[in-house]
């Protein structure tokens, strides 16, 4: 489960460094408002979604890897942000 986060965020760090023409994730990676924008819109979708009970599966895949592009087109390090979430344990 984790293998596919991981495969999500070196695909992210790999393509900011070495771009493919044509590929999507390049431009959520390039283009700042975009990859905000879509970040928003996937997490409406999210919450409708659920709240009307379908396709929350297609729709939280879809948040996570808005999310991750986001976050690395921002240069957010997910470990800083793991190291931030394990500071918040009880």
């Amino acid at each position: 489960m984790l293998n596919t986060l991981e495969s999500l965020f070196k695909l992210a760090r790999e393509r900011k460094n070495n771009p493919v023409e044509g590929s999507y994730t390049n431009k959520l990676l390039k283009d700042k408002s975009l990859s905000k924008a879509k970040v928003l819109e996937e997490i409406n979708e999210l919450v409708e979604s659920v709240e009307k009970n379908t396709n929350k599966i297609h729709e939280a895949a879809d948040v996570f890897y808005h999310l991750i592009m986001y976050l690395e087109s921002n240069d957010v390090k997910i470990e800083e942000v793991m190291e931030e979430l394990n500071k918040r344990k009880k």
